[in-house]
């Protein structure tokens, strides 16, 4: 099948990549020329693993291209997908679709024979039968259908995840348009992987739903965490206990400093602002959108109670600002509130993320960017870790206790065995545990 897709940003360039993997003719389109010329010089504008292999294969064998030319792009394509950004307007949390209704009247121009148009972006309710009235306005029903098809990719396993899919969700009621994309599915279907077919609007909030309830997770363990360290009860037995119980399940009960990323921090508010308008508000999501916020914000302070409660003239090593691992996104990370608050409690934040760094000063002011795991903890005054690196968990007790001034150790992701690390000299403090 010929496929184009609008957008190259995480979703784009990896669902484009993949779907070249699998045997289709793709060209992905942006607007961003100097993003084009970098794809076209074989450089990967974000941190992927397995993605720059996959790029240069699919170069190699002409199942992928770049453009930025939308006519050239999307027309004489079975189908057109956008994969455009849908930020959180700042007056409001909606999700701002300008730059998915640019992409519908782009590939309105560009069409020429029956086109299925495809929303992979994530957009709230009623999204694609808005795509379908602005291309409506230019072509005739019978030239395209549009179909919501969301995208359910971690940052950092995106490219196993679209490989090898929980499931995909076809939003269509259309004949055409479904048989179209089954084409485009069936080496995965034929894999054994599951699609589903529902209507559009079902599609649009399966994508909504599912991120809410894993972000509720999320915040309801942070809680649980909290109690934890009240009632001298471990949150890791805690959190195991709980998803022994199938229909809970492990996954997603990992105690942190709050969510962050591309999708959980938007997708929460343009859901409790959709079912807002719809007079059906959802008042457990609401909650955890403030339950986060206000997690990230402890985090400081628990820094800061690890030093006595004064943070005034002290070092802190701050390793990994990425809101996860094995990602060089920034996109509401944790660290971006626990910084700056560190730095207003008087501390010299001295930090260091194995990916995360060129984007990160950026967006950060006052840090000292450290070239190395123990150029950051060389003397500093208590190390917190932030992102769960792999190379933050190899670190031994040693590691704290030769390079620090002070080997006092506060791990948002409990990395580490508290009682090794206390038996070894360092003060640990993890999170939802007793004080080691």
């Amino acid at each position: 099948m010929r496929i184009a897709m609008i957008g190259t940003g995480y979703v784009g360039l990896v669902s484009g990549a993949c779907f070249a993997e699998i045997g289709h003719d793709v060209v992905c389109v942006d607007i961003d020329a100097d993003k084009i010329a970098r794809l076209e010089a074989g450089e990967i504008p974000i941190y992927e693993p397995g993605l720059d292999d996959m790029v240069s294969r699919n170069r190699s064998n002409g199942r992928l291209s770049f453009t930025t030319d939308v006519i050239e792009g999307a027309g004489g394509r079975d189908a057109v997908f956008i994969a455009v950004g849908t930020p959180p307007r700042p007056e409001d949390g909606h999700a701002d679709l300008k730059f998915v209704h640019a992409a519908a009247e782009g590939i309105a121009a560009a069409i020429n024979g029956y086109t299925v148009i495809v929303d992979k972006s994530t957009v709230p309710v009623g999204t694609a039968r808005e795509v379908a009235r602005i291309v409506g306005r230019t072509r005739d029903d019978g030239e395209f259908d549009v179909v919501s098809n969301p995208e359910f990719l971690r940052e950092g396993a995106a490219v196993g995840d679209f490989m090898e899919p929980d499931r995909i969700v076809i939003g269509t009621d259309s004949a055409l348009a479904e048989a179209v994309m089954r084409e485009i599915y069936r080496p995965l279907t034929e894999a054994g992987f599951p699609l589903l077919i529902v209507g559009q609007e079902s599609a649009e909030l399966i994508k909504y739903a599912a991120n809410a309830f894993l972000a509720t997770k999320i915040a309801f363990i942070n809680e649980v965490a909290d109690l934890c360290e009240k009632a001298g009860a471990d949150v890791l037995d805690v959190a195991k206990g709980m998803g022994m119980d199938t229909r809970i399940g492990p996954r997603f009960l990992m105690p942190g400093p709050g969510y962050g990323g591309s999708c959980f921090p938007k997708d929460t508010l343009e859901m409790a602002q959709t079912a807002r308008a719809a007079d059906a508000p959802s008042r457990i999501v609401e909650a955890v959108v403030e339950s986060n916020n206000q997690r990230k914000r402890m985090m400081a302070a628990k820094v800061a109670s690890a030093c006595g409660g004064d943070l005034s003239g002290k070092t802190v090593a701050v390793l990994g600002v990425t809101f996860k691992a094995e990602t060089d996104d920034m996109r509401e990370s944790p660290a971006l509130e626990i910084i700056p608050e560190l730095i207003r409690l008087g501390a010299t934040v001295r930090a260091f993320d194995p990916e995360g760094m060129p984007e990160a000063q950026k967006m950060l002011s006052g840090v000292n960017w450290a070239e190395s795991t123990t150029d950051a903890l060389s003397g500093a005054n208590v190390a917190a870790i932030v992102t769960e690196w792999h190379q933050f968990a190899e670190l031994s007790p040693e590691d704290f206790t030769k390079s620090m001034a002070n080997p006092v150790v506060v791990d948002m992701r409990n990395l580490f065995d508290s009682d090794a690390m206390a038996k070894d000299g360092v003060t640990y403090y993890g999170i939802g545990r007793a004080h080691r």
